[in-house]
């Protein structure tokens, strides 16, 4: 399913992502499915990001993903 909201703005996707973002200093903050602002929390060994609709989403289980 295509995302339609970019995780660090909550703007629609294709918008500018900041920086920091794309140096990987920034973990995503909107939810990519919906555009709602998440709960995030940034740990020594990476981020968390939770929706309240959508699930968590954590930095560990991006890496596997690589």
């Amino acid at each position: 399913m295509p995302k339609k909201f970019n995780v660090y703005t909550g703007e629609a996707e294709g918008g500018t992502v900041p920086t920091a973002a794309r140096l990987g200093l920034e973990p995503p903050r909107y939810c990519s499915d919906c555009g709602r602002r998440m709960i995030v929390q940034v740990r020594p060994d990476g981020w968390s990001a939770k929706c309240s609709r959508h699930g968590e989403l954590d930095s560990k289980d991006l890496e596997a993903q690589r």
